[in-house]
């Protein structure tokens, strides 16, 4: 019997596996991630195969971070602690089998690198250049923006220098919970002496370590012991509110062989790191040189970017890219490293790769940030499109072929496992390669030796703001283009910082200009701005008022006595029915002879602007008429839609909406017009502020008498009448509900709800909202298809004969930066003086739409009031409207449920088309730990049933 016959006479897989023994060892432990813990359990009695891999630690360890939600306990193993979360106990005196006859090359790698030694990480002090008592004049000139330094000193004066060890943070912040990183769905943490418990006994690949961004919530006495360097003081984020900052700094604490993969830092900030105790190995590569084994996507529809890191499939291991990538790497490949010691501080430039493995036990603590130097860089990553920003990641290699003829050489040399992919509709990958021949490499070496590898680019590559939104797509601006879920802050944080910062600093204006031209397009909608001025004579801009103010979905300027908003958001279609309808409003409010007409501000001018044969064009139109630049292309609009009085008014505009269903949302069916025809309007210019700028300097009574104004504004709005329906296609939708009589508007508001409704789980794990899995699972539960049913039931009052309107106008849009209040002397004023602010103007009614009145209650809680349910029962006091038009008795519970105005509202929230769960998770934090949305809605709404 020779060797080869022995050994398979001894191998045990083939028979313990049966049928499974064809799929690598590697592929079984993946699908045995989606087998329940009780299920996993009878898998081991399979097989001895079976058992050794259903009772491997990494397996347990992803089951119980998929189940886990809030603080856990770690019970010593993966397995134990997933058993107590599932409620089984573990009989611990059992001793584990033993099988010989197996042998697995992909279970002893991840043996190896769970046990494998780091001692010999730290083998030299590194190339990164080392600096002390730097002043800032030559940090700015040297290394801001430019390159990597390791500081010292900077933390020799912090408390934390002496008191952040392991052992003294636990004895003081034991009981606290912070939280952990770990890519799971979600949020975890544990309090801090069960995860130093942890963190002494595991034995894992991929071991948990503490990333948490609100430790100063959690701990607020930690903000003490440390403060932010000298060098890096200058924040530009720093003036956004606390709740529309992004997460800028983070307690980091880890075991050895835990760590950050390679990753190039959010929004392309800048970052300090100060280690407080123990080793951390750093290696970093320039912009543009994609460390090998790494692959970057950039989705071609909203620029979204991810990356992959070399992993095991169902785990990212920091320590292996050290022991499995970088010991191919020729001398001139290699990343630039250093060692980072208790006390010191590396700075990382925007847009530098790093990947960091802890060498022993470690605690830091780090922050990004947004100063003159980075800040061209941080627009450019907020900006739409997609090449851009893989040009920031990977240099050249991001342009399609035909773009680039570097690419064009590099696929005569072969590939390599350093890659980029970008991907349109299809999802369609493209990978390039990485070749150490062809970047530009400096070997200059510094009087100690150190080599100066800095400059490691790709020929023709230069990390230079001009050089890199060259590559912008300039036809894409936030107005237009889908939103990258990726993007640190959202669309209107953004516009409202760059608002803020053309006012707070006015000695950098031309560089906040620069940044506005690559984010919003700046450029563009002044030139826009100065065609409507020059048309109705109105003053030019001053230097002052060129920038687009505020946070709205739309560029609004502001000057003289003027305001003119541009329409472009979501393209022409949706900006022609924007326009339109506002229109249709203003006509019914002038002629309704509403109080309310006082508090919108009067239209001064409206029209259309656009650009034809090289120049541009502006037409006057009242929303009378369809404009000729749409009736002389080839456009087609039906009979119906020529004869309506207010062709883009409301009911055509629901109408779009409807046929609009289901396609993707920047569906524009005006097609290339789109991108040279914009509406506009002009109205009077509204005195004093809007609320967003002077929520925190209001007194008690302005935010009465505000809460007061919008109650009565509101009542006024939801008792204007509105056009009648005259579509044919929404007359018939009551067909099969002749019986019950519903007004048509109503069955579109029902039906538009229902849409919602099947696509709400998507949309919902889409805005990445902190609610947790079980209530998710209970949407369908709790809004059941009766919901809607139901609601065409109560739309009248039945125990009367005369039918009450069901539906009103809502302007769903009252937040914080569409009321506009004014300044006034009260009688504390001294010498004549304003003291106070009173509400003055409801600003902006191209959001426009027919339905239940209740929609317009929800950002006025949410946004305006910030939940202060004091100020909603004042709004309450002064609207006196009844909330709920029926009062038909209800024998079934379903329906006494619709007509209860909580479960009405929460039922909205759930189904609404903008984040307001979001919202509302934020405000009330207990609802983080909800178990069903009944505990949500009377946490939020309850007090809208005593109305």
């Amino acid at each position: 019997m020779d060797e080869t016959t022995a050994f398979r006479q001894r191998d045990r897989r083939p028979e313990a596996l049966g049928s499974l023994s064809v799929l690598p060892d590697e592929t079984i432990c993946v699908l045995l991630e989606y087998v329940p813990p009780r299920d996993i359990a009878h898998l081991a009695c399979v097989s001895s195969v079976m058992y050794i891999l259903c009772n491997e630690e990494p397996l347990w360890m992803s089951l119980c971070l998929r189940r886990a939600k809030g603080p856990f306990d770690y019970k010593g193993s993966w397995k134990n602690t997933t058993l107590h979360l599932e409620g089984v106990t573990q009989d611990n005196d059992r001793k584990p089998l033993h099988f010989d006859g197996f042998n697995s090359l992909y279970l002893y790698k991840r043996f190896y690198r769970c046990n494998a030694s780091l001692d010999g990480f730290s083998f030299d002090d590194g190339n990164v250049e080392r600096r002390r008592d730097i002043s800032l004049d030559e940090f700015s000139k040297e290394y801001d923006a430019k390159k990597p330094v390791l500081l010292s000193g900077l933390a020799d004066s912090w408390p934390a220098s002496k008191t952040w060890t392991i052992d003294q943070l636990s004895e003081k912040y034991g009981e606290v919970p912070f939280r952990i990183s770990q890519r799971s769905p979600n949020k975890i943490s544990m309090k801090f002496k069960d995860y130093i418990s942890y963190m002494k006994t595991q034995r894992d690949e991929d071991p948990l370590y503490v990333f948490d961004d609100r430790f100063g919530e959690a701990a607020p006495e930690l903000l003490k012991d440390y403060s932010v360097p000298y060098l890096f003081q200058e924040d530009w984020f720093e003036i956004l509110d606390k709740e529309n900052r992004p997460p800028y700094r983070w307690l980091i604490v880890g075991p050895e062989r835990s760590g950050a993969s390679w990753h190039v830092d959010p929004a392309l900030t800048s970052a300090w790191n100060t280690l407080l105790c123990g080793r951390k190995r750093w290696a970093l590569y320039p912009p543009g040189k994609v460390p090998l084994g790494v692959t970057v996507h950039v989705n071609e529809d909203d620029g979204d970017v991810s990356i992959d890191t070399p992993s095991s499939l169902q785990f990212s291991i920091h320590a292996q890219w050290w022991l499995d990538y970088y010991p191919l790497l020729a001398d001139e490949d290699k990343p630039i490293e250093c060692t980072l010691l208790a006390g010191e501080t590396i700075y990382v430039p925007s847009g530098w790769w790093h990947c960091i493995l802890n060498l022993e036990p470690t605690v830091a603590v780090t922050q990004n940030f947004v100063n003159k130097e980075n800040f061209g860089f941080v627009c450019l990553d907020m900006a739409p499109g997609y090449q851009h920003k893989g040009v920031c990641r990977a240099g050249l290699l991001a342009l399609d072929d035909e773009n680039s003829e570097e690419m064009e050489e590099e696929e005569t040399h072969g590939e390599d496992d350093s890659t980029l992919s970008y991907s349109d509709l299809t999802r369609k990958e493209k990978r390039v390669r990485m070749n150490g021949e062809e970047e530009t490499e400096n070997h200059e070496e510094d009087a100690n030796g150190v080599s100066k590898r800095y400059n490691m680019w790709k020929k023709g590559f230069s990390y230079d703001i001009d050089f890199l939104s060259k590559f912008l797509d300039k036809e894409r601006d936030h107005y237009n283009f889908p939103w990258s879920m990726g993007n640190s802050v959202g669309q209107r944080e953004m516009r409202g910082w760059l608002s803020k910062l053309w006012v707070l600093k006015p000695e950098l204006r031309n560089l906040i200009w620069k940044g506005a031209c690559i984010a919003l397009n700046a450029e563009k909608w002044l030139r826009c701005l100065e065609e409507v001025c020059n048309f109705h004579n109105l003053p030019s801009v001053t230097e002052d008022e060129k920038l687009p103010v505020g946070t709205g979905s739309n560029p609004v300027y502001l000057f003289s006595d003027y305001a003119v908003k541009l329409f472009v958001e979501g393209g022409l279609e949706q900006s022609m029915y924007g326009l339109g309808t506002e229109l249709e409003f203003y006509d019914i409010l002038g002629q309704a002879n509403s109080s309310s007409k006082s508090h919108i501000p009067d239209v001064l001018a409206s029209g259309i602007l656009y650009f034809e044969k090289g120049s541009y064009k502006v037409v006057p139109w009242d929303g009378k008429r369809i404009p000729d630049i749409l009736t002389s292309s080839s456009l087609d609009f039906d009979a119906s839609m020529l004869n309506s009085e207010f062709p883009f008014g409301i009911w055509n505009k629901t109408l779009l909406q409807q046929r609009n269903k289901g396609k993707p949302p920047a569906h524009d069916s005006f097609g290339s017009l789109s991108s040279h025809v914009w509406p506009y309007i002009i109205t009077q210019r509204c005195k004093g502020k809007i609320f967003a700028q002077l929520r925190d300097d209001l007194t008690w009574s302005d935010a009465q008498n505000l809460a007061t104004f919008l109650g009565q504004q509101l009542r006024n709005l939801h008792q204007l009448p509105y056009p009648p329906v005259t579509r044919p296609e929404l007359l018939n939708a009551n067909e099969g509900h002749e019986e019950l009589k519903i007004p048509p508007e109503w069955k579109v508001f029902v039906d538009d709800l229902c849409q919602k409704k099947k696509d709400v789980t998507n949309r919902l794990e889409n805005w990445g909202n902190p609610i947790p899995k079980a209530l998710m699972n209970k949407i369908d539960e709790y809004i059941p298809d009766e919901f809607f049913v139901d609601l065409l039931h109560v739309f009248k009052d039945t125990d009367v004969g005369d039918e009450i309107k069901p539906c009103t106008w809502i302007h769903s849009d009252v937040m914080d930066d569409n009321i506009h209040m004014e300044p006034y002397a009260d009688d504390d004023s001294v010498d004549g003086q304003h003291s106070s602010w009173r509400p003055g103007h409801i600003l902006d009614f191209s959001d426009l739409s027919i339905g239940d009145p209740i929609y317009d209650l929800i950002p006025i809680h949410l946004d305006v009031f910030r939940g202060d349910t004091d100020l909603f029962k004042k709004l309450l006091e002064s609207y006196g409207l009844p909330l709920i038009r029926s009062k038909s008795a209800a024998a079934d519970s379903m329906r006494k449920k619709v007509l209860s105005p909580s479960y009405r509202t929460m039922c909205y929230c759930i189904l609404h088309e903008d984040n307001v769960l979001g919202a509302m998770f934020s405000i009330w934090d207990e609802l983080r730990t909800a178990e069903s949305w009944e505990q949500v809605e009377l946490t939020v709404w309850s007090f809208l049933n005593s109305y």
